[in-house]
């Protein structure tokens, strides 16, 4: 087993190497040897320089966040940074990959940074609920500035080796041996002799922000978006110290926010779904399976989620080809395909040479046949059985054995499209979610038949593709929609009870979801759910009536709100007020006010209890699979760790007795308990347990 953190000398230079991979995270062990050899170095009269590099395919990407939350374990990276600053001879750190987070702040409080072309350095802390604990908040200002380091900080986003040249935060670009040349720069900065002043001490970038308005007034423009969080508000806080506080009270001030954070609600439900990411994928049976290689996609169908879906693969490098029934829709979806690329590109959101490439890698036909040689193809046509099993069929004919038939239904039988092939192994279920070049949840849906060949292949497909792919089972609606189904009977009922959309639609919103379900329903289109209840028998009462009336939501201006001239702003309709009142009187209920807390335990708790039945019937792995679903997909706050998450911080006998007494109040069977909640509940258990 090679050291977890080595030493070597070339000449006068010692090269202190870690090798902890996969990503070179900054456990406990690591800092142990890591601070001796820093130490060692410094006390070393025949050593002149130090390089600090890693092995493998990435300087230090973090801390080891299996840590967070757990008695601090001396030495601190604190503790490594100080004995670099206090080295008499220069510190050069030698950067590669992704150097995020505590990885970043050890190359922050090195005395140099040297980076190889392809490195993204960034600190991604936010993300997970907290900020850099380790001096990040300080250090980052005075090398790149304010404004550069609030947009790093607060959106958790790297930057290029370019970008981190040009703005200071490294010294050189390395080409060839990074080590070489890091080694070979640590020479030149003795032989110059150049003065070893510290980040922490550097004041030039932080003159000109030392107007707090200012510094509020940018902050700003990142606190609107981040509703309910507390992170984003720390760092603030943390930056602001930057520009206010001497540095020693501002590094303490900083420490202390990022300890707070840890040990709060809200990292620990982002650290929950950071890790449920990561396992959401894995099934126990595909180990040593081998995934086909994807050289090209096809795509059936140039609708709002065909087109989508093409351009994953066209962003991902992957040539697709997009097939149509006739030449004017086809047109249509290229059109629009074409026109999401010009915009992103004219929000300097895309290069132009890249948005062509981009869009040279979609080809557009009406014939079938011409997807022949695909290795994956999509199926995404009308919600309909039908007409799916149609294509099918013609499919089966088509295209080259080996290949993955995937259907992109949102809750269809894939078992039943599978019997439409000779090759029920190679069919699986591929559902995007909405607008699919956006929305970054996949999931795929495991038929009875599906060959582990073939879901190592969607799987490994949806990471290429940039998605979190979440492997489930096949029942109607699979997880996401099947219990989406539930919050959407209790939306209706609660406004047949005494609410309105608007009040609904602000209890969730305040709960953090970023759109109500009254709101989201006149965005996507409310005939697209009325087509749906229709061919499946199913109602909802007042959303029917208002697609009788021609109400469909924002594309006719009115659904359950209005839209003024072509606005996405939603504005109450008095007349829908009336059809609601009406709709009560005529079913006999006595409507009455509603208070949020209500309103929100009535939305999320039968959502709950759905999961526990998807849990018991095997649809999903585990609970962490429904919180990833429901975060990524769903719009569930992040910071509240997923329905399964927040059902455990709530706690299961209240959720349990909440269930039966609902159930009593409704009559409806859906809100009796789950016998897996029943269980959980009486043990004093919660769904985490059942990870073990």
């Amino acid at each position: 087993m090679p050291e977890l953190v080595s030493m070597r000398t070339d000449g006068d230079v010692a090269v202190i190497t870690i090798d902890n991979p996969p990503v070179n995270a900054m456990k406990h062990e690591v800092r142990v040897s890591l601070l001796d050899l820093v130490v060692r170095a410094a006390g070393d009269p025949a050593i002149s320089a130090v390089v600090i590099a890693c092995a493998g395919r990435t300087f230090v990407a973090g801390a080891d966040i299996t840590e967070f939350g757990q008695p601090p374990r001396q030495p601190t990276a604190i503790a490594i940074i100080e004995a670099i600053e206090a080295s008499p001879k220069p510190v050069v750190a030698a950067l590669h990959g992704t150097p995020l987070g505590g990885g970043l702040e050890l190359a922050l409080g090195c005395h140099f940074r040297v980076a190889a072309p392809g490195t993204r350095p960034g600190l991604p802390e936010i993300k997970l609920g907290i900020i850099p604990g380790a001096g990040g908040t300080q250090r980052l200002p005075r090398l790149v500035g304010m404004d550069k380091a609030m947009a790093m900080i607060l959106t958790g986003e790297p930057i290029s080796a370019r970008e981190a040249l040009d703005s200071g935060l490294v010294d050189e670009i390395v080409e060839g041996d990074l080590v070489a040349g890091a080694i070979a720069f640590a020479r030149r900065i003795v032989a110059g002799k150049r003065p070893l002043g510290l980040v922490r001490n550097r004041d030039e970038k932080l003159v000109s922000v030392r107007d707090i308005a200012a510094f509020d007034a940018a902050a700003a423009n990142y606190t609107r978006r981040a509703k309910g969080q507390n992170a984003p508000a720390a760092a603030i806080a943390a930056l602001r110290g930057a520009i206010t506080l001497p540095v020693a009270d501002a590094l303490k001030r900083e420490r202390d926010l990022f300890l707070e954070l840890v040990a709060g609600d809200q990292s620990k439900a982002q650290r929950h779904i950071f890790f449920a990411e990561r396992e959401a994928a894995k099934v126990p049976d595909l180990a040593g399976v081998k995934a086909h290689d994807i050289r090209k996609a096809a795509v059936i169908g140039a609708g709002t989620m065909g087109g989508g879906i093409a351009m994953c693969f066209a962003n991902a490098g992957i040539p697709v080809t997009v097939v149509e029934s006739d030449d004017e829709a086809l047109a249509r979806g290229l059109d629009t395909v074409a026109r999401n690329y010009r915009n992103t590109a004219a929000r300097g959101g895309l290069a132009a040479d890249e948005m062509e490439a981009r869009i040279r890698r979609i080809t557009g036909t009406t014939d079938l046949a011409a997807v022949a040689d695909a290795d994956i193809v999509i199926e995404a046509v009308f919600e309909e059985m039908d007409v799916k099993q149609e294509v099918f069929g013609r499919l089966d004919r088509i295209v080259k054995g080996g290949a993955v038939i995937a259907s992109n239904t949102s809750y269809l039988d894939i078992d039943v499209l599978a019997r439409s092939t000779a090759r029920p192994q190679a069919v699986l279920g591929m559902h995007f979610f909405s607008p699919a070049n956006v929305m970054r949840l996949l999931e795929v849906v495991r038929g009875a038949a599906t060959s582990p060949e073939t879901l190592a292949t969607a799987i490994a497909v949806g990471r290429k593709l940039g998605k979190v792919p979440a492997v489930v089972g096949v029942c109607h609606g699979f997880v996401g929609n099947r219990m989406l189904r539930l919050r959407s009977i209790e939306a209706e009922r609660l406004l047949l009870e005494g609410a309105l959309p608007q009040d609904v639609d602000a209890a969730l919103t305040d709960f953090g979801f970023p759109m109500g379900p009254f709101a989201m329903a006149d965005l996507a289109g409310l005939d697209v759910g009325w087509r749906m209840r229709k061919a499946q028998g199913l109602t909802a009462p007042i959303a029917d009536e208002l697609c009788e009336r021609g109400r469909y939501g924002q594309k006719t201006g009115r659904g359950f709100y209005l839209y003024d001239r072509g606005s996405r702003t939603p504005q109450p309709d008095p007349e829908v007020e009336r059809l609601i009142v009406d709709a009560a009187a005529r079913r006999g209920l006595a409507r009455r006010a509603l208070g949020k807390d209500e309103m929100v335990e009535r939305l999320l708790f039968p959502m709950i209890n759905e999961g526990a039945r998807i849990l018991r019937e095997g649809i999903a792995q585990r609970p962490g699979d429904i919180d990833v679903i429901w975060v990524y997909g769903y719009g569930f706050p992040v910071y509240r760790g997923g329905p399964m998450h927040y059902a455990d911080s709530v706690g299961l006998r209240y959720i349990r007795d909440r269930l039966a007494a609902f159930a009593e109040t409704t009559g409806d069977e859906r809100h009796r308990p789950a016998p897996l909640l029943e269980e959980l509940a009486a043990a004093g258990k919660g769904f985490a347990s059942l990870r073990g």
